[in-house]
């Protein structure tokens, strides 16, 4: 590989384009006074580009950067909060000593897609894989609470929780939950924040509430603000 490319030309000139692109929009006499490509190229590349999907046009007919590049984005900081979820909420479990979890949003539900269970007596589990409702819990608070205020007022409609309980989340930063999605239970959690600052995640602890209080977010709430801290950073470093 030389200093003026990777020596596959074709990719070379498409990585051009997507360059000029993130600068915004584009006409084809644009990127081609950008890229220095020739204007047959530079239209080739660029409609190429826009069949996968990796550029697209706007209202104007110019040429921006494309839903692929944002779905391949949102796959790769996946992996990354996986790969960093592990050794976090084993950590978190060890100083709660409560099982601990990691939801993301899925349509009006909440996935587990990480989880670390206390080992021994009374506990709350809920299995990576799971489905739990967008109705109630501090997860379903926090994953609800900075949304627009559309999805908001939608996501309210049932909820066992209200506006303004989710206004106290935003301004606490983290929530509780007393028996709202399983009678005996409480729960705290805290939002993960991807690059754009946008609740990508929700970290809990969960547990009865004969242990946790009718107050868990006292004895825990640190807690769990530090490990979604973590998660936050984990996915901004990239």
């Amino acid at each position: 590989m030389t200093s003026n490319g990777s020596g596959v030309g074709v990719i070379d000139k498409a990585a051009m384009v997507l360059s000029a692109l993130e600068a915004g929009p584009a006409s084809l006499a644009e990127l081609v006074s950008l890229t220095g490509l020739a204007r047959p190229t530079a239209h080739r590349l660029a409609v190429a580009l826009e069949f996968h999907r990796i550029v697209g046009r706007d209202l104007q007919g110019r040429f921006v950067l494309g839903p692929r590049l944002a779905e391949l984005s949102s796959a790769a900081g996946e992996d990354r909060l996986l790969a960093a979820a592990g050794p976090v909420l084993g950590q978190l479990r060890d100083q709660t000593g409560e099982s601990a979890q990691l939801f993301r949003r899925q349509g009006d539900l909440r996935l587990c897609v990480a989880a670390a269970e206390r080992p021994v007596g009374l506990r709350d589990s809920v299995p990576i894989g799971a489905t739990l409702s967008m109705r109630a819990g501090s997860a379903a608070q926090v994953l609800l609470a900075w949304e627009e205020p559309d999805r908001l007022h939608t996501g309210l409609r049932g909820a066992r929780f209200s506006a303004t309980m989710l206004s106290g989340v935003r301004r606490r930063g983290w929530a509780q939950s007393i028996a709202e999605r399983e009678r005996g239970v409480a729960s705290v959690s805290a939002p993960v924040r991807g690059p754009s600052n946008r609740v990508v995640a929700a970290v809990s602890i969960s547990g009865p509430v004969d242990r946790l209080t009718r107050q868990p977010g006292r004895l825990h709430a640190k807690s769990v603000i530090d490990a979604a801290r973590t998660l936050t950073e984990a996915l901004i470093r990239g």
